[in-house]
């Protein structure tokens, strides 16, 4: 059987506004229609933030919780990803929902430079985010901004802070970051299995270099992920209509090179993810 795809949809994420595009969810409800729409579409992962009702980020437990209860109802089987990431909340704060239990979560593991600020990731808090995830059976999703932050998720597999297989995603193209960049790409990969030859991966692009970063991974056997955390536009001159619409981007890519886009039951598997 070819190596199924798996397709993640960032729904939201902490930055995009409906004045930025309308399109964007932000009340509980818009997400789940907007999340379901994406899941018909082919994606099986969710990637979930919270926001309050003037669009501010935020990692309130309580309204991570009303958000996983209604895509376990619309979205029966879907993998639910929180996320950990530091723009909804500050030291542990940003592990407050953990204790829900979801499937997976987000896992910075190290700092870096975000377009206006200093994305921190002090190795205290990665510590306790990890043992958190542990603790309460939580796959986690490297976040690798830079090329150390994969060096850094293996040394925290190989001395236990993490189980493996580990799941990395590259993310290119937040300002101040990793550019999108194939050479960069290419050796990532190449990084990434001889550190941790058991590892799988997925690509992340941001505004327009997410086609490019959907395209360069499905093309060389990982995963991706789409949607409108990362790019409100379907290009210059057009705004997404849909996290649907990018997530059709990525099947129409899938087909492209031949690889069949993983249905949840195929994506949990592949992750080594519980049955629902």
């Amino acid at each position: 059987m070819k190596n199924p795809c798996i397709i993640c949809v960032a729904i939201t994420g902490s930055v995009p506004k409906k004045a930025n595009n309308p399109a964007v969810p932000v009340t509980i409800s818009e997400q789940i229609e907007s999340t379901h729409a994406a899941f018909e579409a082919g994606a099986s992962i969710a990637h979930c933030h919270v926001r309050n009702d003037d669009e501010t980020p935020t990692s309130d437990p309580e309204k991570f919780a009303r958000l996983k209860e209604g895509l376990e109802k619309h979205c029966p089987g879907m993998i639910i990803q929180l996320s950990t990431g530091g723009r909804s909340g500050a030291g542990n704060e940003r592990g407050g929902m953990l204790p829900l239990r979801p499937d997976m979560a987000s896992l910075s593991v190290g700092s870096n430079n975000f377009p206006t600020r200093v994305y921190e990731n002090p190795p205290d808090l990665v510590n306790w985010l990890a043992s958190e995830m542990k603790t309460y059976d939580v796959k986690p999703e490297i976040e690798a901004f830079d090329l150390s932050h994969i060096v850094q998720a293996t040394r925290m597999q190989a001395d236990g802070r993490l189980n493996g297989p580990l799941y990395v995603q590259f993310v290119m193209g937040v300002k101040n970051a990793m550019p999108v960049d194939k050479e960069i790409f290419d050796f990532y990969i190449k990084t990434l299995n001889r550190l941790a030859p058991d590892a799988l991966w997925c690509g992340a692009g941001v505004g327009p270099g997410q086609i490019m970063v959907n395209e360069w991974s499905i093309a060389a056997g990982g995963h991706t992920r789409t949607g409108l955390e990362d790019n409100m536009r379907l290009d210059r001159d057009h705004l997404a209509p849909s996290n649907a619409a990018l997530v059709e981007r990525a099947v129409d890519l899938c087909e492209k090179y031949e690889r069949p886009v993983a249905t949840w039951q195929e994506a949990r598997k592949i992750l080594g993810l519980r049955a629902t």
